[in-house]
């Protein structure tokens, strides 16, 4: 054995014996401090048999972590996520329970809900030891990383000299939501990259550029990601939408329609993916091609295996109970935290708001703390391990701007550790066995706004209803929006009106509309009709319906099919415009902005595009769109931020687009991405040498 292998394992020995120690007196402490924990027999017992008692106890809860805890998570892949923060807590309390058992003299006892006080601060105790002791050792800070992905380095010839990919998602950041960010010192990573901020900052030159790219008229997470990962995103008109051919509703966040979307990409492009050789996807909704994925929902609907299992891993970072404990605090005090905040925003009356009530502030801490602290792991992990290319998807923003708004005091702090954990990721590629080039990008923004329904007091399927002539609830009756419509279908009926509170009931069985909404996106869909429905069939069904939604204050722009024109945009007064003839006249897509035109009519291509396609207003002065759903921060539609995400890439790599181009849908950042790997695989060429040749 060589001297460096025997200074490393006495370094390992002396920090090991460290963390006992500490985890000693830290027993003692909380002994001395918690009534229900003691260390000495009922007689009482000198200092040293109650000192040798705490290190017995502290040195057998530290083996059963390390030996027992690793089998405990394996059964808790089993249990839904939202639940896995508390039985963490109370599996390391009964671990020290039974580490003060085996103890031959039986002085050690606890009461349960203290033993689980006890453990978790012992853990996060024996964690913060052993992390400042490492972190002086390049080789421990290493190992200590590579075991929070459960990863073992391969064995086999050197690591390749070119560099890997890392491509990071900061799920709804929106190009200008991280600019300002920046400017604000919110995010110190991102503006050390871009060189905007800190007192040096004359004296240092950039490592990355940013650019903005502009999203589909669908701009939310299953549409961009399926065309970033797998290069096409054709047919996806909505977060959610109804395909009349298999009677089903999609859902792009549901595992089995995951799924499906992921088998129509790869056979429409025949091939498998971004991420096909010697790639990891993490966090993500689509697999990109990888061999290596966790937390992937598209082979969560899947007969679980060691491969396919989506959740495993949650082992990689959970293994390890000092993590367990961190991440669990963490939930519990952002679930605190989120509490917390709601209450501030009802006492002030803030505007707008949701309500953020029943298990959103555990979803929100799922999303904030959970999923972040498994994805950096597994991320760090994958870098070690020196795989070629990575995607990770961090969701933590989106959530949080959804309720709190993307401007919120809420979402800036959430920014702040976002850029934090991009800090941990670039300071392990400085130990990991090969180069890495970090890109960062957000598959959509989000744009402000209240809701469709807190404005006008009822829902875009109130409308629909109400248009239809259908019952509608009593207090969308109410509404000066239900009135009209309601007076509409008399009018197109040639009905009196109403009197006594009689209402219009019509005669045909038809089924009825299904409403669903993606952001201020709204899709409409008759069922019963086996094709697209036109215009014209929908006027001979329900005269007074599109009238009725072209007319609303609160929609945008339809878009409906056409026996005459193929397609048409509907808007107010009567406005009615064929697709082909928008680059002359945009109408009501004029204040959506460039490339509104493109998107929309590449969504009418679409076999599955709803029968009725509905878009919020939007107020280009202010951003504000109103969602259909229940968010004060949404993205799906057309209009503002939600649909300019941003791409923030090393100089090492070659520019997005020339000059004067611009970066449109996310089909085209694949092929960025793809070009970008295929550089880093081949002779790197410098930058200057790259714009010399442009210019010649």
């Amino acid at each position: 054995m060589g001297g460096g292998r025997w200074r490393r394992v006495a370094s390992q020995i002396g920090r090991s014996v460290a963390v006992w120690v500490v985890s000693t007196l830290t027993m003692l402490l909380l002994a001395g401090i918690l009534p229900d924990f003691r260390l000495q027999s009922a007689d009482g017992d000198s200092a040293t048999r109650i000192a040798v008692t705490a290190a017995f106890g502290a040195g057998a809860f530290g083996l059963l972590s390390a030996l027992v805890w690793p089998l405990l998570v394996r059964l808790l892949l089993l249990v839904p996520a939202l639940v896995l923060g508390l039985l963490v807590f109370f599996l390391n309390g009964a671990l020290l329970l039974l580490a003060l058992r085996l103890n031959p003299a039986e002085q050690g006892d606890a009461a349960p809900e203290t033993a689980v006080v006890v453990a978790a601060v012992m853990s996060a105790v024996a964690s913060a030891t052993g992390a400042a002791l490492a972190v002086r050792d390049d080789d421990a800070y290493r190992r200590r990383l590579y075991r929070l992905a459960d990863r073992r380095r391969r064995s086999g010839p050197a690591s390749p000299a070119s560099p890997g990919m890392v491509f990071i998602q900061l799920d709804g950041v929106g190009h200008d939501v991280l600019l300002d960010a920046v400017g604000r010192g919110l995010m110190p990573t991102v503006a050390r990259w871009l060189a905007k901020s800190g007192t040096d900052t004359g004296r240092r030159e950039p490592t990355h550029r940013l650019t903005h790219w502009r999203t589909d008229w669908s701009s939310q997470t299953g549409a961009s990601q399926l065309g970033i990962l797998h290069g096409s995103n054709h047919d996806v008109p909505a977060f959610r939408w109804y395909e009349k051919d298999r009677r089903e509703v999609m859902v792009c966040n549901r595992p089995t329609s995951a799924a499906e979307l992921q088998r129509r990409a790869v056979e429409a492009t025949g091939d498998g993916g971004l991420l096909t050789v010697d790639g990891a996807s993490r966090g993500n909704l689509f697999s990109g091609g990888a061999d290596e994925q966790a937390l992937v929902l598209s082979i969560a609907a899947r007969r679980r295996s060691r491969e396919t299992r989506s959740r495993a891993g949650y082992f990689a970072y959970f293994s390890d109970p000092a993590n367990a404990v961190r991440t669990a605090m963490s939930f519990v005090a952002e679930v605190g935290r989120e509490i917390g905040q709601s209450t501030r925003t009802r006492v002030h009356q803030v505007r707008p708001r949701v309500g953020r009530g029943g298990l959103y502030p555990l979803i929100r801490a799922f999303a904030t703390v959970v999923e972040r602290d498994v994805v950096v792991a597994a991320v760090t992990g994958d870098m070690l391990a020196g795989r070629t290319a990575v995607y990770a998807d961090l969701v933590a923003y989106d959530e949080v701007a959804h309720h709190s708004g993307p401007a919120s005091r809420d979402a800036a702090k959430v920014l702040e550790r976002l850029d934090r954990s991009l800090a941990l990721i670039e300071n392990v590629a400085e130990h990991a066995p090969r180069r890495y080039r970090i890109v960062v990008l957000s598959d959509h923004g989000q744009s402000p706004g209240e809701t469709f329904r807190t404005r006008y007091g009822l829902t875009l399927g109130d409308l629909v209803r109400a248009g239809c002539g259908l019952p509608v609830p009593r207090r969308a009756e109410r509404t000066h929006s239900g009135a009209e419509a309601r007076a509409a279908v008399r009018a197109a009926l040639r009905r009196p009106v109403e009197e006594g509170g009689e209402q219009f009931r019509p005669s045909s069985r038809r089924s009825e509309p299904i409403v669903l909404a993606s952001g201020n996106l709204g899709l409409v869909s008759f069922p019963d009709v086996p094709h697209r429905m036109s215009k014209e069939e929908i006027d001979a069904r329900h005269p007074a319906l599109l009238t009725t939604l072209a007319n609303h204050p609160g929609i945008g722009f339809l878009l409906v099919r056409s026996e005459e024109h193929d397609g048409v945009i509907l808007g107010p007064f009567g406005t009615e415009i064929p697709l082909d003839e928008l680059d002359d006249n945009p109408g009501p897509l004029a204040d959506f902005g460039p490339g509104a035109v493109d998107a929309v009519r590449r969504t009418h291509s679409f076999p599955h595009t709803a029968d009725i396609m509905v878009n919020s207003w939007y107020d280009p002065a202010d951003g504000e769109v109103l969602a259909f759903e229940e968010q004060i921060g949404s993205h799906g539609g057309l209009g503002g931020a939600q649909g300019r995400p941003f791409l923030l890439s090393p100089l090492g790599l070659s520019a997005p687009v020339e000059d004067g181009q611009e970066l449109a849908g996310a089909e085209h950042i694949h092929r960025v991405l793809r070009r970008w790997l295929r550089e880093a695989d081949g002779p790197q060429i410098p930058l200057a040498a790259r714009q010399d040749r442009r210019a010649a």
